[in-house]
């Protein structure tokens, strides 16, 4: 198995994971790699389809011609 060593681990972070390891009964190694694994396993890819009209309200009222050109001015 391998080793994972973390260097400048924020101490608050730290006595988070060992107060969580404690409640679930676990050694502080084991509780890291069972949150890991979680945040791991339970990514799923997600569709750039699955993204399609996500934001729409922020640019209802917006002229997207003028948008566009006032970008594009601001490149010069």
């Amino acid at each position: 198995m391998a080793t994972l060593n973390v260097k400048n681990f924020p101490d608050d972070l730290y006595g988070h994971l060992q107060a969580e390891a404690r409640r679930e009964r676990r050694s502080l190694a084991q509780q890291v790699i069972h949150l890991l694994s979680s945040a791991v396993e339970s990514s799923e890819p997600v569709s750039v389809l699955e993204l399609k009209g996500l934001g729409k309200e922020i640019w209802q009222d917006v002229d997207a011609k003028r948008h566009v050109r006032a970008e594009r001015a601001s490149w010069d």
